[in-house]
């Protein structure tokens, strides 16, 4: 059995709380509330409200970054490539729709160093999303004239879902990326 530490029920606790009531309207005591502390314990761990939100962002775009990472590592194929990339990243924000909807709503609630860190991961991924498709535009297999535009779009399927998705909805994560991958191989082959 995993002992869950003080630190990783008060992140959870403030995932809950943020995706519940968002950040503005979340507070310190509703946070320690929902980890079983005292709003005083809060402070011990994380130096403020956004403390926490960085955190929570911190960690969602990292797991982000590797999912998209080991997807593009995965195949040399290039549509094989795009397909698992917006596969895998969009099953990613079904999966962790609530991580999703925080990281990506509350943003601007980031102090500006903070989100300038955040902003680091998120060119990361697009610029991963780029490299494919410039590959497969460079082997002859894709077929796309607008590649930071592109690489945006097809991104733009998995983030998306955090806006709307709830487990146990009318289409499963899966039903969804499977037809995200589909979607971005018709939209990108040569034909």
């Amino acid at each position: 059995m995993t002992t869950i530490t003080a630190r990783e029920r008060l992140i959870n606790a403030a995932v809950e709380a943020f995706a519940e009531k968002g950040f503005a309207a979340t507070t310190t005591r509703d946070i320690a509330s929902r980890a079983g502390m005292s709003p005083a314990a809060v402070y011990v761990h994380h130096d403020s409200k956004e403390s926490l939100l960085f955190t929570v962002s911190l960690q969602g775009h990292r797991s982000a970054l590797e999912v998209i990472n080991r997807a593009y590592a995965a195949t040399s194929d290039p549509v094989e490539r795009i397909r698992r990339m917006v596969y895998d990243f969009s099953r990613w924000h079904a999966d962790h729709s609530r991580v999703g909807r925080i990281v990506q709503w509350e943003y601007h609630a980031l102090t500006p160093e903070h989100r300038a860190e955040v902003a680091a991961f998120r060119r990361s991924i697009e610029k991963t999303m780029q490299d494919a498709l410039a590959d497969g535009v460079a082997q002859g297999v894709l077929d796309v004239t607008d590649i930071p535009g592109t690489a945006f779009s097809l991104l733009s399927l998995g983030v998306d879902l955090v806006r709307w998705f709830e487990p146990g909805g009318s289409r499963s994560g899966d039903d969804l990326a499977s037809l995200h991958a589909e979607l971005a191989v018709r939209m990108t082959a040569a034909r």
